[in-house]
């Protein structure tokens, strides 16, 4: 019986709004993890949003490949902290993906699990564990489609040029219209206070 193995990576940690969001990605058979197009996989933040695409829509269509996403709220982020709401998310995911039998779990360096699942920890697992990377890929391009969505909805941020991410234009607009209920309060203390005084 084959050793199931499953590759889980984040996207969004850094982030001023919106959620962070995790994938994880699992197989039993081998896989040749090199796009016909654009050769061997690398991390989600070395591609362009193009390769990204044409990486999401490679590896969620792949037969020997079954992925899931997960995402922690903002308002959860700031109620727990970030660590901890990552870390939740992966341990959901990787749950949800585990088999009976054996199996192991690829993580990018800043995630943990729980001890009853094996499992290591790698920095820069997104660039040294194909798995992982692919993980990265399918989490990146997933929240960057949820933020533009949320930019329809909360069009004076730019949420679909940044991402949520604290850009020179997203931190002007946060100080002229304050937060949406995508910010995550933990992290835009001092934007809010500033506004406040001013």
């Amino acid at each position: 019986m084959r050793r199931v193995v499953i590759g889980i990576d984040e996207v969004g940690r850094g982030a001023l709004a919106g959620p962070v969001v995790l994938s994880a990605v699992r197989t039993e058979a081998p896989v040749r993890w090199v796009h016909p197009k654009l050769g061997p996989i690398r991390d989600s933040k070395k591609l362009t949003a193009r390769a990204r695409q044409l990486w999401f829509d490679y590896l969620t269509r792949h037969p020997a490949l079954v992925w899931r996403v997960s995402w922690t709220s903002p308002a959860l982020i700031d109620r727990v902290n970030i660590a901890r709401a990552a870390d939740r998310a992966a341990c959901r995911l990787a749950r949800r993906l585990m088999p009976a039998g054996a199996c192991f779990v690829w993580l990018d360096g800043g995630l943990r699990l729980p001890a009853d699942i094996p499992h290591e920890a790698v920095i820069k697992g997104d660039e040294r564990i194909p798995i992982v990377a692919a993980a990265s890929i399918i989490a990146k391009v997933w929240r960057d489609r949820l933020m533009v969505r949320h930019a329809a909805r909360f069009p004076v941020y730019g949420f679909d040029e940044h991402k949520g991410y604290g850009t020179r234009f997203h931190r002007e607009q946060l100080r002229l219209h304050g937060p949406s209920v995508l910010h995550r309060r933990s992290f835009i203390t001092r934007l809010i206070e500033a506004r406040v005084r001013s």
